[in-house]
């Protein structure tokens, strides 16, 4: 279907805010994500826009409803290691590792076949199976000497079962091979490999050390001298700035109306 194009500009700035906070602001993203829904719910990117935003809230059931129907609505199988995670979300990671094993696994690209691996380690986790989690985090991805967007989670997650695992040492090594391809610092591997090496880490803006060593400058009044310096005149200095910003609004002119049903398809949010 066609979005007027007074109505496609509107959805499109509320899909724009959901982009931009649903990392830092949840919660402003999912109010985002219902105006957008409200205004176009047979559009597909509209629907994957609210499953993201509520999945980032831990509305799992929402979530899952809502990426359900954008896969009805374009037959893609991209969104399927998301909807096996929201499964687990939902306490029910038996079905996670259902859809891990399904034939729509094969069809995602090497991106989405990581992720899938991932939430079925996680499942695993979730089942107390230590062991399997590893064995099934274990992979070319996870030998290979390249880094690529998934290395450094692929990494990270193995480093972490095998700590859970009581591996110690291997899950070090593992640590500090997450840390040198985690170039963004997705993950908290520096901080975790630094706790294994017994590294503790101390607040530089700790008041109460500043009061402490603070009291040695005070008189016998309680008062703390003041000494009294002259400055040269300075020069006038005159600083000029200027802040330029640009905000991008992606037009949504039109989707695959194939499921005219998929409107209703929206489940109560919880976990």
């Amino acid at each position: 279907m066609s979005l007027p194009k007074g109505l496609a500009e509107e959805v499109s700035k509320n899909l724009v805010m959901v982009a931009r906070l649903i990392d830092e602001d949840p919660e402003g993203a999912y109010g985002y994500s219902r105006v957008a829904l409200r205004l176009a719910s047979r559009v597909a990117a509209v629907r994957e826009a609210a499953g993201f935003a509520a999945y980032a809230n831990q509305k799992y059931s929402e979530a899952l409803a809502e990426f359900r129907a954008a896969r009805r609505m374009t037959g893609n199988v991209e969104l399927w290691p998301v909807m096996a995670d929201c499964e687990r979300g939902l306490g029910r990671p038996e079905k996670a590792l259902e859809m891990a094993g399904a034939p729509e696994v094969h069809k995602l690209d090497k991106a989405g076949q990581v992720e899938m691996r991932l939430v079925a380690a996680g499942a695993r986790r979730d089942m107390d199976q230590l062991d399997a989690a590893i064995v099934t985090l274990q992979s070319p991805e996870l030998a290979s000497n390249s880094v690529q967007p998934w290395t450094a989670r692929l990494r990270y997650a193995y480093a972490d079962a095998l700590l859970a695992a009581g591996r110690e040492d291997e899950a070090r090594e593992w640590f500090a091979k997450a840390v040198e391809s985690d170039k963004d610092g997705s993950t908290d591997a520096s901080d975790r490999l630094a706790e294994l090496d017994g590294v503790e880490f101390v607040d530089a803006f700790d008041e109460s050390e500043d009061a402490d060593e603070g009291e040695g400058d005070l008189d016998d009044k309680g008062v703390e001298p003041v000494e009294t310096v002259e400055f040269p005149e300075a020069e006038s200095v005159e600083t000029v700035g200027s802040v330029e910003a640009a905000e991008t609004v992606a037009a949504v002119e039109s989707a695959d109306d194939s499921d005219d049903s998929a409107s209703g398809d929206v489940e109560g949010g919880k976990r």
